[in-house]
């Protein structure tokens, strides 16, 4: 059975059978997709993370498939209506739809009316009157069939039962269900229409109060609002062909030309309009929902992927300030690691309180010696920028994104570090760890918080939470974390460890006052060799006695190195720190049966920058200078801004004034493109120019066509 369904996944894939099978042991033995794709190279042919998530679905979904085909063999066997002719067509289907249409017949069902039909013994009857055999009256052999004991009362209720059963062996004909399927995947139109006493609550769906669109031409998110329409009661829909068509295939098949047919016709009808279409309607709306659910969580994805990457600013000395116009701005002080060393409230807004604010941020920025300012983007951001400003301070003033700020500062995360401070200190704590470093922070959020999805809260939500878990799960270990400074949320993602091992991490290194060497991390209670195996090669000590502690190389090719050193009379900190020994290094002397080239090379690489950060160089931003609020905006400006979100119908932009402006698909650039991706990405720095402003909608319409697509 194995070796059949890797087969299969091999030819569905396209990808070598033997990587294939390697990849399969590899998740059997407890390896994650990050350690097998760093450091399983040679057995699985250099694969990344993408074909070994790609390996593994299809895996899963090709045994979904064969455990369902056992279910039903067992089951047709067991009714002993098994034949080989349908074992074989059930052993070679390679779908599920396909396969429930063989079993549909043989299925146990509720009673139906064709089933009480049956129990009144009216299927000779229909079987005589589906074949339209010339010259045989129905009528009169209805007559035969008349029972009062079994409830058939008269020829007409004996006719009546023989269609239901007619039209039930129809709508279970799986070679026309299969045709019938295809006509509604590819021919089916979208309606939707206003619900008439809704109309006053229901306008954000005003484009689809009058809407319909072939299937094949509409995009997810369009399927994800009508949707959400229905399920509000705004909106009624149907998702359907021409009735003709499938009709057509259903006479086509069962009509002959007899005196009698109009019986079947009438039966096919009812076949279709009871039983097939709302069947139908159902599965392709469920189809459609599944896809547009895929293509929101991709988008979903791909953002958070592209925030968590984010540039950080490093290790620096941070003052943190959570705006607020009224309640005065929270300041944090934080220290290079991060660490919370002061917070005070400074009045910025308060005419006789200006000079005291002024004085508190000098003075705390002489007295920890404070490298960079950074303000959260919210309500009061811009203005507490300019107020920094003012100051004519020597330092950089950073605008940081806050979404998921509040969030982490009423977590049992945020409480559990900071039991004693307030959920406002706790937030500008956040709002300067997310400048020091993206991916460290944002873990501590969950990631449908952050605020970069599409119709997130629509799509199946256990499929969303998995693939940004992956997400996160990727991002961390491609980054690589620092095991003496890393929070127990971020150690979690670590490939092997989870919440349990993380917090044992951290209980020991506070026991021994950190890590001294990875070799130490086998102590830790629960952390067997499997578990070490699977985590040790992405976590980093950064001034341990063995110099390969602070890279990606895996402890499991230390001898590999320190042999490479010695060859050369060296140490391993001289093959690190000299070009020119590691330049002499010929790798085919060091093959083994476990490791092979791809794995020299990447100790190679790793040897030149240890523990190199992935990550882009951070780049200081600043919005235009006077442009705070809407009211400031005017048609045909041109603005700096930051992506904060793409979406499949354009991307919104952050240009500094408390509300993000759309670049709608259309306005992305001077040529068609099918997706924002091809152009922009979260975080993304461009110039826009406005093109439409609506202050009591709160909307901007911006573009990036001709003199305003100059990303910077």
């Amino acid at each position: 059975m194995d070796t059949m369904i890797i087969e299969k996944a091999s030819k569905a894939l396209n990808i070598n059978k033997a990587g294939v099978e390697a990849v399969d042991s590899l998740l059997k033995e407890g390896s994650t997709i990050a350690f097998i794709a760093r450091y399983r190279k040679e057995k699985t042919g250099s694969l990344d993370e993408v074909e070994i998530s790609l390996i593994k679905d299809t895996l899963e979904q090709i045994k979904t498939l064969e455990k369902r085909k056992e279910a039903v063999l067992a089951s047709l066997e067991e009714q002993k209506v098994l034949t080989p002719e349908l074992k074989s067509k059930l052993i070679n289907c390679v779908a599920l739809p396909e396969l429930e249409d063989i079993y549909l017949p043989f299925r146990p069902k509720k009673r139906t009316k064709a089933s009480m039909a049956r129990e009144k013994g009216l299927l000779p009857l229909a079987e005589k009157i589906l074949l339209q055999v010339e010259g045989f009256d129905p009528l009169k052999e209805s007559k035969k069939f008349i029972n009062p004991e079994k409830g058939v009362n008269s020829e007409d209720e004996a006719i009546e039962g023989a269609k239901f059963i007619i039209a039930e062996i129809v709508s279970e004909n799986p070679d026309l269900r299969g045709k019938i399927r295809e006509i509604f995947k590819t021919q089916s139109i979208i309606k939707a229409k206003l619900v008439k006493t809704k109309e006053n609550e229901a306008q954000k769906f005003k484009d689809y109060f009058d809407y319909q669109e072939e299937i094949r031409k509409s995009p997810g998110h369009r399927i994800l609002a009508v949707l959400r329409g229905n399920s509000l009661g705004y909106l009624s829909f149907s998702i359907r062909p021409d009735d003709s068509k499938p009709l057509q295939v259903l006479k086509n098949n069962y009509l002959r030309n007899s005196k009698f047919s109009y019986l079947v016709n009438e039966a096919i009808e009812d076949s279709y309009k009871r039983l097939i279409l709302p069947s139908m309607e159902t599965e392709i709306k469920n189809s459609l929902k599944e896809k547009a659910d895929l293509e929101a969580i991709e988008v979903f994805a791909s953002n958070l992927k592209e925030l968590l990457m984010a540039p950080p600013l490093g290790k620096k000395r941070v003052l943190a300030i959570d705006p607020g116009l009224r309640t005065g701005c929270k300041t944090v002080v934080l220290d290079d690691k991060g660490d919370l060393k002061e917070d005070f409230i400074i009045f910025p807004f308060e005419k006789n309180k200006v000079n005291q604010a002024k004085d508190l941020i000098k003075k705390a920025i002489e007295k920890y010696k404070i490298e960079t300012i950074t303000v959260g983007n919210g309500t009061g951001g811009r203005e507490t920028q300019n107020f920094l400003k003012s100051i004519n301070l020597e330092i950089p003033i950073i605008l940081t994104d806050e979404s998921g700020a509040s969030i982490y500062s009423a977590s049992e995360a945020a409480r559990e570090e900071f039991p004693d401070h307030d959920l406002t200190v706790r937030g500008a704590v956040s709002i300067g760890r997310r400048l020091l470093d993206p991916l460290a922070e944002l873990v501590k959020i969950d990631p449908k918080s952050i605020g970069v999805g599409q119709y997130q809260h629509d799509v199946d939500q256990k499929l969303l939470k998995s693939k940004l878990d992956t997400v996160v799960f990727s991002c961390v270990n491609q980054v690589g974390v620092d095991l003496n400074l890393a929070s127990k949320e971020l150690l979690s993602y670590v490939s092997g460890l989870g919440p349990r091992l993380a917090k044992n991490i951290i209980d020991f290194r506070t026991e021994n006052k950190g890590f001294k060497t990875r070799k130490e991390l086998k102590k830790v209670p629960k952390l067997g060799p499997k578990t070490f195996e699977q985590c040790a090669g992405f976590l980093r000590i950064s001034n341990s006695a063995n110099p390969l502690d602070s890279s990606a190389v895996h402890p499991e090719s230390y001898k590999i190195v320190e042999k490479m050193a010695k060859d050369l009379s060296s140490e391993v900190i001289d093959l690190i720190k000299n070009k020119s020994l590691r330049d002499k290094i010929d790798l085919n002397l060091y093959i083994t049966e476990k490791t092979g080239l791809p794995t020299l090379k990447d100790i190679i690489d790793e040897l030149a920058k240890p523990g190199r950060d992935p990550r882009s160089n951070f780049e200081i931003f600043s919005f235009k200078e006077g442009i705070n609020s809407i009211s400031d905006l005017e048609e045909k400006m041109l603005l700096p801004g930051i992506v904060t979100n793409v979406t499949k119908f354009g991307a919104f932009v952050d240009i500094g004034v408390h509300q993000d402006g759309l670049v709608h698909i259309s306005e992305m650039a001077d040529k068609f493109i099918k997706d924002p991706s091809e152009v922009v990405k979260v975080n993304q720095k461009v110039m826009v120019r406005v093109i439409s402003i609506d202050p009591q909608r709160k909307r901007i319409g911006l573009s990036m066509k001709k003199e305003a697509a100059l990303n910077h």
